[in-house]
């Protein structure tokens, strides 16, 4: 199952958020336990202290301790606060008043100077954590008596403490998270709402409720959705180029289809009727070329691929060098290796394939085909051109925008159908280019396409 962007981000983010907060819930755990065990330690070293500072020998060097300590737990019986001192052989010196009935199996003494914390369980399954201190008292000249103070402290207090805490940390993240969720789920349905506006805008072109993507998006779907439209705009160009191409066909097929019913019809000879045959299919042939040829082109489309220029003008110019092999044309091509055009290859080829031909067919000994790159006034944007030249009569001024037209010609004796140069206007206007005539240096006729640019400018190489 396909899981949608939103319950992707969702769930990635509630366990990275997941695996944040129980770290970061052990760490503050692990230090809580740590900082109140330290003061734990620090409390039972400064009980040792404070019975050291009581603490007193008399005239027999005999210890002795107040009956009333500084803190009263001491004093209290099951208190959770004991203590006492032994002898170097273990023997019990003094022991307070809440150690009353309880027997604490202290461990062993330490060497003087040494402390010992030792976590112990009594009889009674209490946890206590006791500090052994052994010090060297100076009863006499020359004389000392070693005792070892013992003090131990239930770790009932310390537990529930622990406890509370944990509950408390584990109470607030699991609040948090829960917050930060509903946060991040707030956050995510409105960073996410773009997309939906896409999908809900897309879905309305196909129910036919709208004809484009017309909503205001981020920067960062722009593109997406300008290329989107811009597909859709040029497959609605090229459905009305159908129909357009249909329409004039089929209405251009009239007036012809009616002289031959009417030649048919009347009382002309075989050979009169022949003639009006003849030329109105050559009439029909080239309606019928012409139209298709709109209908097929291309023209510039959003997200095409770029067609490189040169190999395309190299298999033209082979193939008409084959045809043309009596006259000898010498042809020269001055063709950037990175020129392209960001189309479809079929356009190309039938625009230079229609070029070519007749510079070919014109010249007399000399054909030449160059290309050009060069900067637009946007940023990044370059424009393509495209020169077929040759050394043939040429066109003179007043006939140029003329054979523009279609089925006209400069030569009415030379074969052809006087649609090439029209077909070609018609498919480099579908580029929003422009198609036109010079008189070439080589003495001939020139022509020039031009091409804005979809793409950053490149360095090209001869």
């Amino acid at each position: 199952m396909t899981l949608s962007l939103n319950t992707r981000l969702l769930l990635a983010s509630s366990m990275v958020l997941a695996a944040f907060l129980g770290i970061t819930g052990l760490v503050l755990d692990r230090a809580f336990r740590a900082s109140a065990d330290t003061a734990l330690r620090d409390r039972l070293q400064g009980h040792v202290h404070a019975l050291l500072a009581a603490s007193d020998l008399d005239a027999r060097a005999k210890l002795h301790l107040p009956a009333e300590l500084p803190d009263p737990r001491f004093s209290l019986i099951g208190s959770g606060l004991y203590a006492e001192v032994v002898d170097n052989n273990g023997g019990p010196v003094w022991r307070s008043k809440s150690l009353l009935g309880l027997t604490i199996p202290f461990t062993r003494i330490p060497a003087v100077g040494e402390r010992e914390f030792v976590q112990i369980d009594v009889e009674r399954d209490l946890p206590l954590l006791s500090l052994a201190f052994t010090v060297s008292w100076e009863a006499n000249a020359g004389s000392g008596r070693r005792y070892t103070y013992r003090v131990a402290e239930s770790l009932v207090s310390f537990n529930a403490e622990v406890s509370h805490f944990r509950q408390s940390l584990w109470g607030w993240l699991m609040g948090a998270a829960i917050l930060l969720l509903l946060v991040q789920g707030v956050v995510l349905r409105w960073s996410l709402a773009p997309l939906r506006r896409v999908a809900d805008d897309v879905r309305a072109i196909e129910t036919g409720l709208a004809q484009r993507l017309h909503g205001d998006y981020p920067r960062e779907l722009r593109n997406l959705t300008d290329n989107l439209n811009g597909l859709l705009t040029s497959a609605d160009s090229h459905l009305q180029r159908y129909r357009d191409s249909l329409g004039n066909l089929a209405h251009s097929l009239k007036t012809p289809l009616a002289i031959l019913r009417g030649a048919v019809d009347g009382e002309a000879d075989d050979a009169a009727l022949r003639a009006v045959a003849r030329e109105q299919l050559t009439g029909m042939t080239q309606l019928i070329e012409y139209q298709l040829q709109r209908a097929a082109a291309s023209g510039r489309t959003r997200l095409a691929a770029p067609v490189a220029v040169r190999p395309v003008a190299e298999r033209i110019v082979t193939a008409l060098t084959k045809v043309y092999a009596d006259k000898g044309v010498h042809t020269m091509l001055d063709i950037d290796t990175n020129a392209t055009l960001y189309g479809d290859a079929g356009d190309l080829t039938e625009m230079l394939g229609n070029l070519l031909d007749n510079a070919f067919k014109w010249c007399r000994q000399q054909v030449r085909m160059t290309t050009q790159t060069t900067q637009s006034n946007e940023p990044g944007q370059a424009w393509l051109e495209i020169t077929v030249a040759d050394d043939g009569p040429g066109i003179p001024d007043d006939m140029q925008a003329r054979v523009l037209l279609r089925g006209a010609r400069a030569d009415e004796s030379t074969p052809g159908h006087g649609l090439g140069l029209a077909m070609v206007q018609d498919t480099v206007a579908l580029y929003r280019g422009t198609l036109a005539l010079h008189t070439s240096p080589l003495g001939g006729l020139e022509i020039r396409l031009r091409f804005p640019g979809s793409h950053p400018l490149k360095e090209t190489s001869r």
